[in-house]
């Protein structure tokens, strides 16, 4: 079972709902980063069957997502921001040791915490948003999120020492809060 995560600061969905549009951007460039984080997974770990049929389907799916972010811009007659350095993910990604015994795992947790404030913060933005098919996009994407979480999670119970799961990702909960914390409230899904 996954850990609870912090809150997001309150303060974040306003400036979300700010400058939505800005948001919409940031978001597409996430979903198209992550579906080239499952690719690249995929190809680290040909020899892992569970690991890379899990991410060929993820990379399929988020790019699902990404072409329904981008049909959301483009009916708002916004386009595509370019790719910016996303500040969480490279702290996040700053937490893998390296090393065989490690590498992997880190990797699969730091994902699994990754989806899971994604899930979070969709879900808030389900909640604040008026009824309609924007809103229920949001919402299935919050159930989207936390399924990959778990799916994260079940793979590194998988493929390193269970074990080792518990214990590591309930610091990365606490790294990752701490990131969360300092990041400046912006429109941004991260």
């Amino acid at each position: 079972m996954m850990p609870q995560l912090a809150p997001t600061p309150p303060g974040w969905i306003d400036a979300v709902l700010g400058d939505f549009d800005r948001f919409l951007q940031d978001h597409a460039s996430c979903e198209k980063k992550a579906a080239g984080m499952a690719l690249k997974m995929a190809s680290h770990y040909p020899d892992k069957p569970l690991l890379l049929n899990a991410m060929a389907d993820l990379s399929v799916e988020e790019m699902s997502h990404y072409r329904e972010v981008i049909r959301l811009l483009t009916r708002r007659g916004i386009a595509p921001a370019p790719d910016a350095k996303d500040p969480y993910i490279a702290t996040m990604n700053r937490q893998v040791r390296r090393g065989p015994d490690f590498f992997l795992l880190d990797r699969l947790l730091i994902a699994a915490v990754v989806e899971m404030r994604g899930c979070e913060r969709f879900g808030l933005i389900a909640d604040a948003l008026p009824e309609g098919a924007e809103q229920r996009f949001f919402a299935a994407l919050n159930e989207s999120e936390r399924r990959h979480g778990e799916l994260f999670l079940d793979l590194a119970r998988q493929h390193c020492d269970a074990e080792a799961v518990g214990p590591h990702i309930d610091g990365l909960v606490r790294i990752e809060a701490d990131i969360i914390a300092a990041l400046p409230l912006l429109p941004r899904l991260h």
